[in-house]
């Protein structure tokens, strides 16, 4: 499925399931059509054989989003979270982004820490949305065209 169905997007069957190393060509098809300096495939298999929590999400069998976490001594780090471009739009990163949040818990994490490009604006209105706060920047965390960029770092409290 190269495009979005005719279907309404909420008509689609979704699920979520546990990344397997067989999802590691698509998601990094995904990576590449979504960032200017992508993760490698090395990159996804290296935090696969350490153990993260890696999950995709599929429509009609496909894999058309992802996310990377990692967790320990009570803190989870979100490394990764992309929707597939053409799948964007519809609520379908919030939803992976609950689901991560899930998993953080479920791994007693008291909270969940992200660093993100200061210029993705579409996704640091999502992680404020979804009660993440501005803690602090990284300077020239990120590579860029010009140089360097910063990272926002953001956390959200997970214990009630």
């Amino acid at each position: 499925m190269s495009a979005l169905p005719d279907t309404p997007v909420h008509e689609v069957a979704h699920r979520l399931r546990p990344m397997a190393e067989a999802d590691l060509p698509r998601i990094h098809r995904i990576e590449l059509a979504s960032y200017e300096y992508p993760w490698s495939l090395g990159n996804f298999a290296d935090s696969m054989s350490a153990g993260y929590s890696m999950w995709v999400r599929e429509a009609e069998g496909e894999v058309i989003g992802y996310y990377a976490m990692t967790a320990a001594a009570g803190e989870a780090h979100l490394l990764n979270l992309t929707i597939a471009p053409i799948w964007r739009h519809h609520g379908l990163g919030r939803d992976l982004l609950d689901h991560c949040l899930t998993c953080a818990r479920d791994h007693k994490a008291e909270s969940l820490f992200l660093e993100v490009r200061t210029s993705n604006t579409p996704a640091i209105a999502l992680y404020h949305s979804s009660g993440f706060v501005d803690l602090a920047a990284r300077r020239g965390y990120y590579p860029a065209r010009d140089g360097r960029e910063d990272a926002l770092i953001m956390k959200k409290d997970l214990t009630c």
